[in-house]
């Protein structure tokens, strides 16, 4: 498995898990409010800082551990564009409905937890490709 294929993994495994710990927090503070009335910035940016720190301690652990030297061939760099490229549109979308909310001036909460939730797909979606090119190749069109 190549360093990019395990950035990958990474990426996907912390995306999805630091998500669904906000998820539940947000969800069960809501229980008792309404879910806009919900405390969210610190609880959201802790996930954020714990996923981009984790991602980063995650992979020197395991770059020292599989004495990985990181180099990057012809085809990790298209797999990884490859990836990148549909993951972005995620992101691209959660920011037109992010600008839409704010115009017809919804609270804080949503246009943000819908711009997280765009980084969050984005990633993932860009993960499960890269995985997928890793393991099946990239179609050639």
């Amino acid at each position: 498995m190549s360093s990019e294929e395990k950035t990958a993994w990474i990426g996907l495994v912390l995306a999805i898990g630091t998500y669904a710990v906000y998820a539940g927090i947000i969800l069960s503070q809501g229980l008792a409010t309404p879910l806009a009335d919900v405390p969210y910035i610190s609880t959201l940016l802790w996930t954020i800082g714990v996923s981009i720190v984790g991602s980063i301690i995650v992979q020197i652990a395991v770059s020292i551990v599989t004495r990985d030297t990181g180099k990057k061939d012809r085809r990790d760099k298209e797999i990884y564009r490859f990836g990148e490229y549909f993951g972005r549109w995620f992101l691209i979308v959660a920011a037109l409905g992010a600008m839409v909310m704010a115009m017809a001036e919804w609270p804080y909460f949503w246009i943000a937890n819908v711009i997280y939730l765009g980084f969050v797909l984005s990633t993932v979606l860009a993960s499960v490709l890269k995985i997928v090119a890793y393991r099946r190749g990239i179609q050639s069109w």
